[in-house]
């Protein structure tokens, strides 16, 4: 698959996995969701790595890889999916749209990557912002809203490490053969999760079996490898840039879908998110930036 085509498959997954997330736990509780979620999408990355002969090594390097890859789901999605109890399905990718400023930081303390620039700082101030808003509305809510922002906002710092903590191993793994071992690394810690916390379910509804399998198939055996085939071939700010746009769809479609109201505070956050992340990726293609970082590499030490 072409670049751009990958790139717009996970835009439209990441837009439709909040609101499913929320279904998948309706009436089952989201452990029992987020681990058959897994454990299903498990199954079917092992038949295709299978069917297409792709290898699974399981040398020092490639458990390094899936260890890394493995427990950065386990935390970012646990976070993710317990915090959807408390925040309207839109919310979640207004948060995760920090992971470019969340990914630079980390790239710059682990890569030893030269980011902060007088635009990018100036980004980052507007992405803080705008996470400050959501954070008022979902106390304005309830305050159990802001448990769930507190929850997003962890699991956006741990997807964004371990993408940055992925690229630093330089890995040349197939990216279907990357989530796989990832799974085979994650899947048990979320079925212990479930097994511990949560009895089996006695119904289980249409809209939930339906979420649970798209998000098992498309949100983990096709999202997950297309997004690590995007890391592979960009660097990680540029992947986790795909947050610039799935905010705006992803607060549409629970609004279509779901009937999720959607407050001025919550607009105006994901605005101010989004030209934070805009400034922060192509400011320095503006005049007055320039200037500015002309003046901030001036600066004395």
């Amino acid at each position: 698959m072409s670049i751009p085509a990958a790139y717009l498959t996970v835009i439209v997954i990441w837009s439709t996995t909040p609101l499913a997330i929320q279904w998948s736990s309706v009436g089952v509780g989201y452990e029992f969701g987020i681990a058959m979620r897994m454990l299903i999408g498990l199954f079917a990355l092992l038949l295709i790595v299978r069917l297409r002969g792709l290898p699974l090594p399981w040398n020092k390097h490639a458990r390094q890889v899936y260890l890394v890859s493995g427990l950065s789901i386990f935390i970012a999605m646990s976070a993710v999916y317990w915090s959807a109890q408390f925040i309207p399905s839109g919310w979640i990718s207004v948060i995760f749209g920090l992971a470019p400023i969340i990914t630079s930081i980390f790239a710059t303390l682990i890569l030893r990557e030269n980011n902060l620039t007088a635009a990018r700082l100036t980004g980052m101030l507007l992405g803080l912002m705008g996470l400050a808003i959501v954070f008022a509305e979902g106390f304005s809510l309830a305050g159990i809203a802001a448990l769930g922002v507190i929850g997003v906002t962890i699991s956006t710092i741990a997807h964004s490490l371990g993408a940055v903590l992925l690229q630093k191993l330089k890995t040349t793994i197939p990216a279907i053969s990357i989530t796989t071992g990832s799974l085979v690394v994650a899947t048990p810690l979320f079925m212990l999760n479930f097994a511990i916390n949560q009895p089996w379910p006695a119904d289980i509804g249409i809209k939930t079996a339906l979420s649970i399998s798209y998000l098992a198939l498309l949100g983990t055996a096709v999202g997950f490898p297309l997004y690590f085939y995007l890391l592979k071939r960009l660097n990680a700010e540029r992947v986790a840039l795909i947050a610039l746009i799935t905010p705006v769809t992803a607060l549409l479609v629970g609004a279509v879908f779901n009937n999720e109201a959607i407050g001025l505070r919550v607009w105006a956050g994901t605005v101010l998110i989004i030209a934070g992340l805009a400034i922060y990726e192509y400011g320095k293609h503006l005049p007055l930036a320039r200037r500015w970082q002309k003046r901030w590499n001036q600066r004395p030490l």
